[in-house]
């Protein structure tokens, strides 16, 4: 880093960050109180196409100059005289991540409207991003979304999951037949929840300036915009839901409803939200997935657990629980 002429001076720190799954995150300190943040993908073996840190490196840096809040890149290596593998180093951005709900719990109910307001807000940001000027057109394919995800997430079920579960099969049976047509192509944040925004700490603020940075972009992708905010309602746990979920501050009061994000939405954007219950359904589908992957990673080498531990078979069955019944009142199944 000292080479890198960025006024880092050693002896450095490294500690891990944050409650992530996937790609490992540091922060970095140095002698003269000098922050900065450190990715790099998880260890052991990785499936082919995961954990992309060079790819998210480039969508960072093809964002400095949007209205999307992001951390700003100053390099990426991957060097094997310096590292095992690829390593991305970006501005540490002073902020608040909500990554539990004791964090949640430290805010007030005003608070806690204004950032729930500010994430749908915000993803109209990202699928405003005008892909030829940032130089994103080519970052994916423009065919239909439903379709590719479909695809890729059913590979990577069969080489990542630890049992057989009848329903995803039959999940993406049902989402494959009830595809909505895909009118226009955006950037697609791909797992935008409360843990991968930095928000503006707890004094007051607008919704306008409620979140200084979106982070964890490995898969962003190109699609249909409304993924993105099934996504986001698929993080979205409520307390009437009846089943924990794996990000549970948004139970907490104060924080709007489902209802309420998809409104804003549609409000801010100015889109048709009539299929998000299908995207909603796609995002649960995939969220299990991705779950039973991490769940996987975990049992094969420890050093993959995050801080508060990783998802059991009870969570994942009852994340599929909430796609079938979601799929129901959508009439996809």
């Amino acid at each position: 880093m000292e080479s890198l002429d960025i006024g880092a001076s050693g002896p450095l720190t490294f500690e891990r960050i944050g409650n992530g799954q996937s790609n490992l995150t540091f922060a970095v300190g140095d002698a003269a109180g000098g922050r900065w943040v450190l990715r790099r993908p998880p260890l052991g073996t990785l499936l082919a196409s995961a954990h992309d840190v060079a790819r998210e490196y480039r969508i960072l840096s093809a964002l400095q100059q949007t209205a999307v809040p992001v951390p700003t890149t100053i390099a990426l290596t991957d060097d094997p005289a310096v590292t095992d593998a690829p390593l991305v180093l970006m501005s540490h951005v002073d902020g608040l991540v909500i990554d539990s709900p004791t964090v949640a719990e430290t805010l007030s109910q005003a608070r806690r409207r204004t950032i729930g307001e500010a994430m749908p807000a915000t993803l109209g940001k990202i699928h405003a991003v005008d892909l030829d000027s940032t130089g994103l057109t080519d970052l994916a394919s423009h065919k239909p979304y439903a379709a590719r995800q479909l695809k890729r997430w059913s590979s990577q079920w069969a080489q990542s999951k630890t049992r057989d579960v009848p329903d995803i099969e039959r999940l993406a049976t049902a989402l494959a037949n009830s595809a909505p047509e895909q009118t226009e192509v955006s950037l697609v944040h791909g797992d935008f929840h409360l843990s991968n925004i930095i928000t503006s700490g707890v004094g007051e603020s607008s919704v306008d300036d409620a979140i200084v940075a979106v982070v964890d972009w490995e898969l962003c992708t190109l699609g249909d915009p409304l993924a993105d905010v099934g996504a986001l309602l698929a993080y979205w746990s409520q307390s009437d839901d009846g089943a924990a979920g794996l990000f549970m501050s948004s139970t907490l009061p104060g924080f709007p409803s489902r209802d309420d994000l998809v409104e804003i939405y549609a409000r801010t954007t100015g889109r048709d939200v009539s299929s998000v219950g299908y995207w909603h359904t796609l995002a649960l589908w995939k969220l299990s997935i991705i779950a039973e992957g991490v769940m996987r990673r975990a049992i094969e080498d420890e050093r993959n657990r995050a801080r508060d531990g990783s998802p059991t078979t009870d969570l994942v069955d009852g994340i599929i629980a909430r796609a079938v019944s979601t799929a129901e009142s959508a009439g996809i199944l």
